[in-house]
């Protein structure tokens, strides 16, 4: 595909998925972060599709991210599980890091549950904690929403205030106890990246109301909601960040910590689903 990415491709681009697929009722899309695997207990994985083959733009390499598309059908209804995501950091443009955020609104979904893999600002958070995010501070610099983004797909000044939907955070706790994770809600800071933050960062993020920071999801937040979704991000705190403790921060730690929980995230999310949909 050679067609720039625009609304009207875009929405072009959704109307061809849905004649090729025929995902009927689209109930939502989950996203899954670093090394974390998503499955729907009680849906069958109908087919799963490269994004290289859905999206108009190169689609570039990141460890623990598969980049496809996972249709879980149960009789008409669909759920779809993007396997990795897109970041900034990757060269990827805002427009191009929410592209699937925004197929999966045109296409009928009504609620955004994404996960990541994030540093614990604050020490009492131990790794393999879940985070269920109740707002965020946008530090990349960015927004999916500038130029004809924005009166394109939704209003041109979207409210904020309640962009992690309440009933959603609720049921995310619960869900995340049965599970058997420690549970904590708070601010995800989210920053450019690639390169880890540094201790004094991590301080100034701290002080700032952060509780874990990343390097994704707050454009897809943004995106999902100008679209009207509902919103539940749900973050693995993978480690502690720069400065809670000696030694070096590494991609691998992410993974691992991402392996180790990978069953009680298939618990969890396997809850969540069947008690919203």
């Amino acid at each position: 595909m050679n067609e720039p990415l625009t609304p009207a491709s875009l929405k072009n681009l959704a109307a061809k998925f849905r004649k090729k697929h025929s995902p009927d009722k689209v109930r939502a899309l989950l996203v899954a972060g670093s090394g974390l695997t998503l499955e729907v207990p009680g849906w069958t994985a109908s087919e799963t599709l490269n994004m290289g083959d859905i999206m108009p733009f190169p689609i570039h390499h990141l460890m623990g991210h598969d980049h496809t598309l996972t249709l879980w059908r149960r009789g008409d209804e669909t759920i779809l599980v993007m396997n990795g995501r897109f970041h900034l950091y990757q060269g990827y443009t805002p427009a191009e890091v929410v592209a699937p955020i925004r197929l999966a609104a045109l296409l009928g979904a009504e609620v955004l549950l994404a996960t990541n893999a994030t540093g614990a600002l604050d020490p009492k958070i131990p790794p393999g904690s879940l985070v269920v995010i109740n707002d965020h501070i946008n530090f990349q610099a960015s927004n999916p929403l500038v130029g004809s983004w924005g009166p394109e797909m939704g209003p041109q000044f979207p409210d904020m205030s309640q962009a992690y939907d309440p009933e959603l955070r609720a049921l995310a706790v619960e869900a995340a106890s049965r599970a058997g994770f420690k549970v904590f809600e708070g601010v995800y800071a989210a920053v450019f990246g690639p390169s880890f933050e540094t201790p004094a960062e991590v301080r100034m993020l701290a002080t700032l109301g952060g509780t874990v920071v990343g390097m994704s999801t707050v454009s897809e937040v943004l995106a999902a909601r100008h679209m009207g979704l509902k919103v539940l991000v749900l973050s693995l705190a993978s480690n502690p960040a720069a400065g809670l403790k000696d030694q070096p921060l590494t991609h691998q730690e992410v993974l691992e910590v991402g392996a180790k929980t990978a069953d009680s995230m298939r618990s969890l999310l396997g809850d969540l689903v069947g008690r919203m949909f």
